[in-house]
C-alpha cells in the first residue's frame, strides 16, 4: 500500500478562513498533499482586520502535537502563528523529540491588515527557535523587525544573507511590501550553499491577499514533502502564489481583503 504525502500545519486558526490553519489546509490541499493540523490560538477575524485572539492551553496544543506525531509520517512541517514564549517551547522542544525535519516557519507577527499577532516576548523566544528551521519566509516588515534595520530592494539581498547568516537558516525574504510596477521580487537565501536566488513573478494589483503568506510557506513545505530541492520548492510555490493571487483578484469575499482563489476556480 502506498503512503500519503502528508503535511503537517502548526498555526493559529482565522474564523473568516483567509489565513492561518484554514488558508494552510487549501494550500497543501491545492498543491498535492494531505494536511493534518495543530492549532495554537483560534482568532476572531474577517477580511476587514482582527478582534480577538485566544491562545489555546499549552497541554492542549502538546496532547495535539503528540496525537498526530505519535501516529502520521510527515514528509514536512510549516508552522505558523506561535503566538507565546511558552508555545514556541512546547512546540520546538516536541519537535525536536520527534526528530522532526523539513521545518519551513513563517514568522507570523503583522496580519495582511496590520494588526499586531505577537508579542515582544514571543519575537524573542523565536528568535532562539529559527536554527532549528529548515526556511523561515519572513515578509519586509518582519525581516526589518528580526535585523533592526529598514529594508528596500537596494539591500534586499544583503539583508535576506543578514538574516540567514545571524540566525543559521535559509531565508525567504519575501518583497511583497517594495513598490515595484510591474514584478513581485522575492530573495531567497540558501544557508548550506551561501548562495542567492532571484524570484521574479508578475505583479498583479488586487486587495485581495489576506493569508498570502500562510499560503505561500504551507505550498513551499509540500512541495520539499513531495521531494524537490528547497530552491525547486520555493520557485514553483511562488509561481502557484503568483496564479492564486491573479485567479481571485476579481473575487469578493467581504468588505476588506478577501483571500486568494486556492484551487483557481471561477
Amino acid at each position: 500500500m502506498s503512503r500519503y504525502n502528508a503535511v503537517l500545519s502548526i498555526a493559529g486558526s482565522d474564523s473568516g478562513g483567509c489565513a492561518g490553519i484554514q488558508a494552510d489546509i487549501k494550500s497543501i490541499s491545492a498543491n498535492g498533499a494531505f494536511a493534518a493540523t495543530v492549532i495554537t490560538a483560534t482568532t476572531a477575524q474577517n477580511t476587514q482586520g482582527v478582534t480577538d485572539i485566544h491562545g489555546l492551553p499549552i497541554p492542549h496544543i502538546k496532547a495535539q502535537l503528540d496525537a498526530v506525531l505519535s501516529d502520521m509520517n510527515f514528509g514536512a512541517v510549516k508552522i505558523g502563528m506561535l503566538h507565546s514564549p511558552e508555545v514556541i517551547k512546547v512546540v520546538q522542544e516536541t519537535l525536536v523529540d520527534y526528530g522532526m525535519r523539513n521545518i519551513i516557519l513563517d514568522p507570523v507577527m503583522v496580519a495582511t491588515s496590520g494588526d499586531k499577532l505577537i508579542s515582544i516576548e514571543a519575537v524573542e523566544a523565536l528568535e532562539g527557535f529559527l536554527p532549528q528551521v529548515t526556511l523561515m519566509t519572513p515578509n519586509i516588515p518582519e525581516g526589518e523587525l528580526l535585523l533592526g534595520h529598514d529594508i528596500n530592494l537596494s539591500n534586499l539581498e544583503d539583508s535576506a544573507r543578514e538574516l540567514g547568516q545571524k540566525y543559521g537558516t535559509s531565508v525567504l525574504l519575501k518583497g511583497g511590501h517594495l513598490e515595484l510596477e510591474d514584478e513581485m521580487t522575492d530573495m531567497l537565501f540558501l544557508k548550506e550553499e551561501n548562495r542567492l536566488v532571484t524570484i521574479h513573478n508578475p505583479s498583479i494589483e488586487t486587495q485581495h491577499t489576506h493569508g498570502t503568506g500562510c499560503s505561500l510557506s504551507s505550498s513551499i513545505a509540500t512541495y520539499v514533502c513531495l521531494g524537490f530541492s528547497l530552491e525547486e520548492a520555493v520557485i514553483k510555490s511562488c509561481a502557484y502564489l503568483n496564479q492564486a493571487i491573479a485567479a481571485g483578484k476579481d473575487k469578493v469575499l467581504g468588505k476588506g481583503h478577501g483571500p486568494i482563489n486556492h484551487f483557481m476556480l471561477d
